[in-house]
């Protein structure tokens, strides 16, 4: 125990300053140099030129807003239970509004003048079929039910016998639970309909604004471009475009709907030009054509209208395409600052090769006794704190004890 209190003490009474050994070895030579070169390939090629240490970076913040344009013409002949014939950008997009999205209805199936009265409940629907009245408890809601259990009190009973299916005061007739999607999609030619992005962005750090309009566009250039291959500064897009981009069929994506996502990159270096910043769109689908069930995208809509004073509805349950908008990016501008920063740790990094070479010429070279000897040198001062003498009056001690207690 007093040994090792010694060495503590001795330890806090010790100084270690570098020594420079030079050592002339090619193995060690060429191992030092290319960890040099390797460290400083890695700050200077990735940290400062690629990553662009150089910069202070600044996050985007925007704005998006969206107008879609374009005329569908519905084939009644061909699709004799959709009552609108003509469908325009007032008909389609539903909600007219929507924070960073819009929605373009692209197909649908149309349930026509529903009024308030008592019918039989959708087939479909689980716990509507019936044999008796008992099967049909008065009041009771099923959970994907369309009105509320009721006994009709002109027949007196709860259960239409006829059809097998319980009574319910709801929107009659029902929607048919068994219809599937008119195929070919009944809109199909909302693929040629355009949307038009404007996005507002700046960057506040480095006061900065800019939007993904060309600064010399015309009234004429947003008569006649469209994006593309050839036009990839063009803020108009078609629909059958945006789909096409992201990797899908648009007349197989508008039969049961979808989600797409819109994405707006801004990444500027702003050591360049200003006009050099400009954005790029990638284009991507959310959801999957593979799922199973609850596949697409759909929700139901009602437009009201009154006929001698009683209450009409034609129910819509629309299957669509919503385009789902979001905006990223940053901008770089050069400062001292993190330059610094980054020169330093590279610095800081660099005596790693040193590290590793001693290592190597202490641990694995066959001279490495005579490299440790050169090495490490121990220098003892006229005051220094001898715990080696100390440590050697103890044996002495011991012994002493050990000699008296073998005499006894």
């Amino acid at each position: 125990m007093g040994s090792i209190c010694n060495k503590a003490v001795g330890v806090f009474f010790e100084y270690d300053t570098p020594r420079i050994v030079h050592i002339r070895s090619k193995k060690v030579g060429v191992i030092n140099r290319l960890l040099q070169l390797i460290i400083i390939g890695y700050v200077i090629g990735y940290a400062i030129v690629y990553k662009k240490g150089y910069q202070e970076n600044d996050a985007v913040q925007s704005a998006v807003t969206t107008k879609l344009k374009g005329v569908v013409y519905v084939n009644q002949s061909q699709y004799p239970d959709i009552t609108t014939s003509v469908w325009d950008v007032a008909e389609y997009v539903v909600p007219p509004q929507e924070n960073n999205a819009f929605f373009v209805i692209t197909n649908l199936i149309e349930t026509p003048k529903q009024t308030i009265g008592i019918c039989s409940e959708d087939p479909k629907v689980l716990g509507s079929n019936c044999t008796t009245s008992s099967q049909c408890p008065a009041g009771k809601v099923l959970p994907a039910g369309n009105g509320k259990f009721l006994k009709v009190l002109f027949i007196n009973r709860e259960c239409n016998t006829t059809v097998g299916r319980c009574l319910i005061r709801a929107w009659c007739p029902v929607e048919n639970g068994a219809a599937k999607p008119p195929e070919p999609p009944a809109l199909l030619g909302s693929k040629d309909f355009t949307v038009f992005i404007k996005n507002n962005i700046q960057f506040p750090k480095f006061k900065v604004k800019r939007r993904n309009l060309p600064d010399n566009a015309s009234d004429e250039f947003f008569q006649t471009c469209n994006y593309g291959s050839h036009s990839i500064d063009c803020p108009i897009l078609r629909l059958e475009t945006i789909v096409r981009e992201a990797g899908e069929n648009y007349s197989a994506m508008a039969k049961e709907g979808g989600v797409i996502e819109i994405q707006i990159q801004w990444n500027c270096n702003l050591d360049l030009s200003e006009s050099d910043c400009v954005p790029k769109y990638i284009f991507r689908r959310l959801d999957s054509s593979d799922y199973k069930i609850s596949k697409g995208y759909n929700f139901r809509y009602a437009k009201y209208y009154k006929e001698n004073d009683t209450e009409y509805r034609t129910l819509f349950k629309a299957f669509g395409i919503k385009f789902i908008l979001s905006v990223t990016g940053e901008a770089g501008k050069f400062n001292l600052e993190p330059f610094l920063i980054n020169v330093g740790s590279g610095l800081a990094i660099l005596g790693m090769a040193t590290v590793i070479c001693d290592i190597v010429v202490l641990y694995f070279l066959k001279a490495r006794n005579l490299y440790k000897d050169k090495k490490y040198l121990q220098v003892v001062g006229d005051d220094a704190y001898k715990f080696e003498t100390l440590l050697q009056t103890d044996q002495l001690q011991l012994d002493d004890q050990n000699d008296e207690d073998k005499s006894e």
